[in-house]
């Protein structure tokens, strides 16, 4: 019999791995199975982390595009109210340019009216005149044929004589006719004269004229240009309607130019955009504290100007507000001669001559520094120079010899001291020195040569003078040739001539004088 233990070892062996076998599967398969239901775990808690992360990004990207949303429609809201104001502001421009344009239709019209009566009184003065040419010539016929029976003259010899009566007759009548039309003319030309002096301003291109009403700004370069301009304009309209001064933008390099034709206005507006230039800022904001800086400067400036001219001359007791006006004639020029520098070697020259003839020099240097005084407010007040400056030191209450010096210092009222004739003659020197002006001496010799020699080409003149540096010209005529009746004529023809045939700064006062004397002596 064989024995069986090997064999029974052999299948308890098999039997305990089969066994261990089960038993690490089935642990394994456990052990699987957890790792799967962690990693399952895992996945689901990555899953909600990342649904959580994405709806935190879709929350705050939605947040970010209504902020951005939000932030579009305030800037569409500013920009649309900005066209909104450049829109009103455009259609109040159209309307005062309908407004103006209304002004001078109704002006045309007026003119048009006043052209037609004025026509219907040259064909009423026409027919006139040809009623009167009838009657003339009647009454030479009835003339003739009494002049035939009771003088026993020849038809020649009367006819003759009739001639020349009704030449004188008419040569009267003309003369008085002709002084009724240019009253008359003068009364209207008044009306004109202002629109005349801006059309022609507007329409002329002389260089007098640019140098005297522009300025010209340096910019560091022409990037410049673009910030004064502002974003679609803003920053220029502003400065311009804070100054009250057109700022030209041109091709230019690293340049603008300032136009106005008063000169405080644009040396302030020259001031102000000096310093936004240098400050860098430049918006309608700041504009507007940098021109009241500029205007507070200006003052200050002129004030100044006054108080160093006033001390120089050696004027003392001169009112604040005088001080103030002689100030402002520093940035105001007379055919290119500084007014203020004229003044003031105008007092010096008076001075002086006061002094050789052993008068009040002081009042002399003060009539002469206040005589173009009036100046200053040309650019404001209606009048000329002359009757500004005697209304202005009127109500300052100056001395009655210093406001007669300034009234006829152009001879438009007769000087009542020696004072006033010695302004008159300082202002002359001043203005006609060689230099002083923009006419050289030859020039001006010359054109008051041709201006005597105009006046003395007419029948009856027996000499002519320029004086008031050529500003005046007196003709002295021969009484037996020119009468009382026909002189207005020959001042009037004298002053065609002059405009035709001379060119001539200002204005000529042409005075024709008649004189006639009776001499006799006593035995």
């Amino acid at each position: 019999m064989m024995d069986s233990t090997p064999f029974y070892a052999v299948a308890g062996f098999l039997l305990l791995g089969a066994i261990g076998f089960s038993v690490g599967f089935f642990l394994r398969k456990r052990l699987a199975v957890r790792t799967l239901q962690e990693a399952q775990r895992e996945a689901e808690k990555v899953l909600s982390d990342a649904k959580r992360d994405g709806e935190n990004i879709r929350k705050t990207a939605s947040f970010e595009m209504k902020e951005e949303l939000y932030k579009s429609k305030v800037k569409y809201e500013e920009e649309m109210s900005a066209r909104r104001k450049e829109l009103e502001q455009m259609e109040w421009r159209l309307k005062e340019q309908e407004s103006t344009f209304s002004r001078k239709f109704d002006l045309i019209e007026k003119k048009e009216r006043e052209l037609r009566r004025m026509g219907e009184e040259f064909l009423d003065r026409d027919r006139a005149l040809k009623a009167k040419e009838t009657r003339l010539s009647q009454m030479i016929q009835e003339e003739n044929e009494k002049l035939e029976r009771v003088a026993r003259l020849s038809a020649e010899e009367a006819k003759r004589e009739l001639i020349a009566n009704l030449e004188e007759g008419a040569r009267l009548e003309a003369a008085q006719m002709l002084k009724e039309i240019k009253e008359r003319t003068q009364r209207v030309a008044e009306k004109e004269a202002k629109k005349i002096i801006v059309d022609a301003i507007q329409r002329c291109a002389a260089d007098q004229v640019v140098e005297s009403t522009v300025s010209v700004v340096v910019l560091p370069n022409d990037e410049m240009k673009g910030r004064i301009i502002g974003r679609e304009g803003r920053n220029i309209r502003s400065f311009e309607m804070a100054t009250g001064v057109n700022v030209i933008i041109d091709d230019t390099p690293e340049a603008v130019i300032l136009s106005a034709f008063d000169p405080v206005r644009r040396e302030t507006a020259r001031i102000a955009l000096e310093k936004l230039i240098s400050d860098g800022r430049i918006h309608p904001g700041r504009i507007e504290d940098v021109v009241q800086k500029a205007q507070k400067e200006m003052e200050e400036l002129i004030q100044q100007a006054g108080e160093e001219a006033v001390y120089e001359v050696g004027i003392h007791g001169l009112h604040p507000d005088l001080i103030h006006h002689l100030g402002r004639l520093k940035y105001r020029t007379s055919y290119g001669q500084n007014v203020l520098q004229h003044l003031k070697e105008t007092a010096i020259i008076a001075g002086l001559m006061a002094t050789e003839l052993h008068f009040d020099y002081k009042l002399a240097r003060r009539a002469a520094l206040l005589h173009d005084v009036g100046k200053s407010l040309t650019h404001e007040s209606e009048g000329t120079h002359v009757q500004l400056g005697a209304e202005l030191t009127r109500k300052y209450k100056e001395d009655p010899v210093v406001i007669n010096a300034i009234e006829a210092h152009h001879d438009d009222a007769e000087p009542k001291s020696v004072i006033a004739v010695l302004v008159q003659a300082a202002d002359a020197l001043s203005g006609a020195r060689p230099g002083a002006r923009r006419e050289t001496f030859e020039t001006y010799i010359r054109r008051l040569e041709k201006l005597e020699e105009l006046a003395d080409s007419f029948d009856g003149v027996q000499k002519s003078y320029a004086i008031q540096a050529g500003r005046e010209i007196r003709v002295i005529v021969e009484p037996t040739k020119v009468d009382d009746a026909t002189i207005d004529h020959l001042s009037n023809e004298i002053a065609r001539k002059i405009e035709r045939e001379l060119e001539y700064p200002g204005h000529i006062k042409v005075s024709v004088i008649r004189e006639t004397r009776s001499v006799d002596y006593a035995r």
